[in-house]
């Protein structure tokens, strides 16, 4: 009982910087949304269709940066010092590759908004903005090598600080280029995208100058001093970056695949949706911070080949994110004709927000329980079937249900949320299971590797 509580505790001294960095990596997106809507509906509708591309991109390059926390951290509990050094090393050159690949591929994907039968007005701005945010992609992979690698080694505070920063940066740089003030052409969303490109260049250069003068990272090496090319290592972080791309790719796809069945429904629908998809995601914020927490800590106590403290520290991190989720739910109940109004005014819209919002409240265990198992499961490098767990539980349940029950039942918007509530709860029961089955038994198979 004592181990279970000093592991919710540290989860919970864990979680707190990573939840503000991420938080502030939201706000960022909000201020963009923001500055740039002041230029015109057109210019936001661009952005609204090239960010929503260009989301199913960066989340498989966010997959494929987290192989990096679970290595270092398995390392470091060790008490492998060096090995953490190699882990960043390998990883910023597997990240970069990768960084370049999705460059690429946005740049061709940028090209395609043309065909999907979007207004004439908007087709080039999202074009040429999506261009930008592309090559933004590379410092980005950067930065979140740099990130995952200091999440391994619990440095949290220096990456929270620089994410607070770059909202800084990006609102200064987001007034100079999109406006055109001190003598700068105004370029709208264009600006946009170089003022993400620039803040997401500060966020990397800013984390890998402080991570390499650190005294605390010295013991790591971090330096860019490559002896070899340690291709084992990348066969190690490929394992795991490859399948959490594809997890994070299935999940938001599948939010994205019910955006546009309830874009069949109307435009009051959509609305209400977009309202209560936005209230879910910032107590799934916090969820996800958790989850990293516990990626951590289970990784840790795999590195001391400890198998008690992988399974208190898997189980205490899912005990933590349900209480917390808990209570997000019940505010979401009692607060749900309010919470819409800070949104819009229109009635019909905030009554049918209000009634989303009720289903939100019952699937906050469900999704902040599912976040956390694919955490405790990345920590002891599980990850092929925790990812077609994913896919089923989006893609062959929740997606099908929730288009049976919405078009067939003629439940209408709240048929596609039940879906999702299946989506996440399937999603949350079979990972628990997992942790629970191969917590028992792979840790210690791994540790004789160790």
């Amino acid at each position: 009982m004592i181990l279970f509580k000093n592991e919710i505790k540290n989860t919970f001294v864990l979680s707190l910087p990573i939840v503000v960095s991420q938080i502030g990596q939201m706000l960022m997106s909000v201020t963009d949304n923001i500055m740039v809507g002041k230029v015109g509906a057109q210019a936001l509708a661009a952005a609204s269709i090239a960010n929503a591309m260009f989301m199913l991109i960066m989340v498989v390059g966010f997959g494929l940066t987290v192989a990096v926390t679970p290595l270092t951290a398995i390392a470091y509990g060790a008490g492998k010092d060096e090995e953490c050094g190699v882990v960043l090393r390998q990883g910023i050159l597997v990240n970069l590759f990768f960084g370049t690949l999705l460059c690429g591929i946005t740049l061709l994907f940028s090209e395609s908004i043309q065909y999907l039968n979007q207004p004439d007005e908007i087709v080039g701005p999202a074009s040429l903005y999506m261009k930008v945010l592309g090559i933004s992609m590379l410092p980005l992979m950067l930065f979140q090598s740099y990130r995952q690698f200091a999440e391994g080694v619990s440095f949290l505070k220096p990456a929270m600080i620089i994410m607070l920063l770059a909202n800084i940066v990006n609102i200064f740089a987001n007034w100079i280029f999109i406006y055109g003030n001190l003598g700068a052409t105004p370029l709208g969303l264009t600006g946009a995208g170089i003022a993400t490109f620039s803040s997401r260049t500060f966020m990397a250069v800013t984390l890998m100058i402080v991570i390499r003068r650190s005294s605390k990272m010295k013991r790591f090496d971090p330096t860019l001093n490559y002896r070899k090319i340690d291709f084992s290592m990348m066969r190690r972080l490929l394992s795991i970056g490859i399948p959490a791309g594809f997890q994070y790719f299935f999940e938001v796809s599948a939010f994205t695949a019910s955006s546009i069945m309830i874009g069949w429904i109307g435009t009051v629908a959509l609305a209400a949706h977009q309202i209560a998809l936005n209230l879910a995601s910032i107590s799934f914020m916090v969820a996800m911070g958790i989850s990293s927490a516990a990626t951590i800590r289970v990784s840790n106590a795999v590195g001391r080949k400890d198998i008690h403290g992988t399974r208190a520290a898997g189980f205490s991190a899912l005990v933590f994110c349900a209480g917390f989720m808990a209570l997000a739910g019940l505010i979401f109940i009692l607060f749900r004709f309010f919470l819409p109004t800070l949104y819009i005014a229109e009635k019909e819209v905030i009554d049918i927000s209000a009634a989303l919002l009720v289903i939100v409240a019952f699937f906050q265990i469900s999704d902040g329980t599912q976040a956390v198992g694919l955490g405790i499961l990345r920590g002891i490098t599980d990850m092929k079937i925790p990812t077609l767990i994913t896919f089923a539980a989006y893609w062959l349940m929740g997606l099908p249900s929730g288009y049976f029950m919405a078009f067939k039942l003629d439940m209408g918007i709240y048929g596609v949320w039940y879906g999702l509530f299946i989506s996440l709860t399937a999603s949350a029961l079979f990972m628990m299971i997992r942790f629970n089955s191969k917590s028992k038994i792979y840790p210690a198979h791994y540790m004789e590797e160790l």
